[in-house]
């Protein structure tokens, strides 16, 4: 099992860019890292969910992982790329890539139009992905709610140690508490970063010890702050900051959540352009609302260093 990188801490599921016909706009992507390396995010999670992968083809994903390897260098940021698709062979094929460009790890999802039919058709799925970039470590990308793959990760991990070298962890996006702590305490060596926000005190509680979100790119210092006070024994500090998490992703969630923060990251210097089909992207009143309702919860004063 390779342990050699531990998603501890942020890690900013990046956004992909788009222009406002729909097209790739990976110029953008220079910008986005250079606003996560001033807001003290070292670690992003590329061409995942909230990169709108799954509308992406093959060719676009190479493009922006391209993007991200020149901007990885240049501030200092570590890149995981997820590879995952309904093609196992496109995913082996984004994992060699993602190796070359000198990337820390790879992670795929479960197809999910045919889907794998037990955990040992899983993991040989995974297995395919992973063999793409043997030289790095592999997270699975456990997200029920998206692919409709339900198994317990436990029973995962344990055939995994044994068919993928590479292995590293599980990617837990799943807002069951139980079967994360479960999953936490199988075997302490392998890494299960949390993956969703709202959610975020309740995996420290059990032993968490970094998540991937896409809330981190337009609101690190909220977490930033959670973190630091949940450490310190600061349990009144660390709820706050997750009801003002759970209040923006609510407010988000309430227009489009896709659109809506891509339009929040707009207003934050960082032009990310539309979400892509097919999503949808909020109205010009929506968007008055939008930033009416961030305002009154007081958004713009903590969200960012």
């Amino acid at each position: 099992m390779n342990t050699s990188l531990k998603l501890h801490g942020l890690v900013a599921a990046a956004h992909t860019p788009f222009k406002a016909n729909g097209s790739l706009n990976a110029s953008i992507v220079d910008a986005q890292a250079k606003h996560l390396a001033q807001q003290n995010v070292d670690l992003v999670f590329i061409t995942g969910s909230t990169g709108e992968s799954s509308s992406m083809q093959l060719a676009e994903r190479k493009e922006i992982y391209a993007a991200w390897k020149e901007a990885s260098e240049k501030y200092s940021i570590k890149v995981v790329a997820h590879t995952g698709s309904n093609s196992v062979w496109d995913a082996c094929e984004l994992a060699a890539y993602a190796q070359e460009c000198g990337f820390v790890g790879t992670s795929s999802l479960a197809p999910s139009y045919f889907k794998p039919g037990s955990v040992q058709k899983l993991v040989e799925c995974c297995a395919v992905a992973a063999s793409g970039a043997p030289n790095l470590p592999y997270y699975y990308y456990d997200i029920p709610v998206l692919t409709g793959v339900r198994f317990n990760p436990v029973d995962f991990i344990k055939l995994a140690q044994e068919q993928i070298p590479n292995f590293a962890g599980i990617k837990f996006t799943n807002p069951d508490l139980a079967l994360y702590q479960t999953t936490l305490n199988y075997d302490t060596a392998v890494d299960i970063p949390w993956g969703v926000d709202e959610w975020f005190t309740g995996a420290l509680s059990v032993g968490a010890k970094g998540a991937v979100g896409s809330s981190f790119n337009f609101a690190p210092a909220l977490y930033q702050k959670m973190m630091k006070a949940f450490a310190e024994g600061d349990i009144e500090t660390a709820k706050d900051c997750q009801w003002k998490s759970v209040q923006m992703i609510n407010i988000l969630a309430s227009k489009g959540y896709m659109g809506c923060a891509k339009a929040l990251m707009g207003w934050l210097g960082v032009d990310l352009g539309p979400a892509r089909l097919p999503q949808g992207n909020p109205s010009q009143a929506q968007l008055t609302e939008l930033r009416e309702e961030l305002t009154a919860i007081g958004f713009f004063d903590w969200a960012l260093n």
